[in-house]
């Protein structure tokens, strides 16, 4: 290996870890469930989807990464420059309350994986695993822990799913097949579900965040943008690997899933409780690391919509992740999962927050005064308003589901 190449290597896994970060907390219990439940019911049919969502969600973080290493302050703060404190407010609080109302999913995903292994109780470990995160919060560095922590979560993420699916064998003609775009009859629901869990505004918007915790300079911007790419890359290979897993073992029985345990456990005629065992870890990785995730971005743009500061080592900042985490949990302990009052809630709460969110993100990335020359180029700009588009129908189909049906 030459001397350029090592030190290009060099470079990139002193950057790694904002992209990691935001591919893990993206990835959760949810993202697992509906890309079992679509190769169950259309096998590969709808991977061309997921590679659409991907580049779109591609598109967002790496504008955010730029927005972070070139903008003097940070995300909020910017906004409040543009449009005034109400909007910055409005972003944090509807982040907030987003992550919040989601977060039962994450620690019900945690205790049940744990559940399925150990024989425990999935209360226990929903306790248990909350009681973990918050003491995660008080490490002297929490940055540097929560971006080693996923480090690990992706891994086992995608080394779990990727043992199953060479257990198991899936046809290769079959799945290249999935990567032609096509409808199939009744599937637009899923294509919706899948787009809006898998191109996260709100999980793109943090990498802004992670950059400046991570203490990139502007002279690593080049290397920061491909460490982002690469890991949005990872979310779609593991949601990939998932929807193939599925599309091979459940399609030819006519088996449909409800969540992703039910998956793990449909494995174990044909492929032994091995296979049960690696699917339930990696279920494990995506839950954590949402878990813990999810809760420092509606935590975190909370503190910073309300002016408490963004920095994960303030204890305004901490005490904010932490109602997060403490909300999350009660729900899943109370009601045994998200509520349907409070799922309506929070699409209700993204049929504004998001696309506001998409907007603010395009005008900030094209500010030639705090981006200079690291300013949105034509392709950005394209890909950017395509993503605009599909996040509007998003909202509109939420709207209609809501309030017209």
């Amino acid at each position: 290996m030459t001397a350029g190449k090592k030190s290009g290597l060099s470079k990139f896994l002193k950057i790694l870890g904002p992209g990691l970060i935001t591919s893990a907390l993206v990835l959760g219990p949810g993202s697992i469930t509906l890309s079992s439940k679509i190769g169950a019911i259309y096998g590969a049919q709808l991977v061309w989807t997921l590679v659409a969502a991907v580049i779109l969600m591609a598109c967002y973080t790496e504008m955010s990464a730029r927005i972070g290493i070139a903008g003097k302050e940070s995300f909020i703060s910017l906004v409040n420059q543009k449009w005034g404190k109400p909007a910055g407010v409005f972003i944090g609080i509807g982040a907030f309350l987003v992550c919040a109302s989601f977060q039962a999913g994450n620690a019900i995903g945690t205790g049940i994986a744990i559940e399925a292994v150990t024989g425990l109780d999935a209360k226990v470990w929903i306790v248990v695993g909350t009681l973990l995160a918050i003491a995660l919060l008080f490490s002297s560095q929490f940055y540097h822990v929560l971006e080693k922590l996923m480090l690990v979560l992706v891994m086992i993420m995608l080394l779990a799913f990727l043992i199953t699916v060479i257990v198991i064998k899936p046809s290769v003609t079959n799945i290249f097949s999935g990567f032609i775009p096509q409808f199939p009859d009744g599937s637009m629901g899923l294509v919706v579900a899948l787009f809006a869990t898998s191109f996260s505004i709100v999980g793109a918007l943090y990498q802004s965040y992670l950059v400046r915790e991570k203490g990139v300079v502007r002279e690593e911007a080049k290397t920061s943008m491909m460490e982002s790419l690469f890991g949005i890359f990872l979310l779609g290979f593991i949601s990939f690997l998932i929807m193939i897993t599925a599309a091979t073992v459940l399609k030819a029985e006519g088996i449909v899933v409800n969540n992703a345990v039910e998956m793990a456990e449909i494995l174990r005629p044909s492929f032994g409780g091995f296979a049960v065992f690696v699917f339930v870890l990696g279920l494990f990785g995506a839950s954590y690391s949402s878990l813990v995730g999810n809760a420092t971005i509606g935590g975190g743009l909370l503190a910073d919509g309300m002016g408490l500061g963004h920095k994960l080592s303030s204890m305004k900042v901490k005490i904010a992740i932490i109602a997060v985490m403490v909300f999350g949990s009660a729900v899943a302990l109370i009601f045994n999962g998200n509520p349907v009052n409070l799922i309506t809630f929070a699409q209700g709460i993204t049929i504004f927050v998001v696309p506001f969110i998409a907007v603010a993100i395009l005008v900030i990335a094209n500010t030639r005064e705090v981006m200079g020359d690291l300013k949105n180029g034509i392709f950005s700009n394209a890909l950017g308003i395509i993503g605009l588009i599909v996040l509007l129908y998003l909202a509109i189909n939420n709207f209609k589901t809501i309030f017209l049906s």
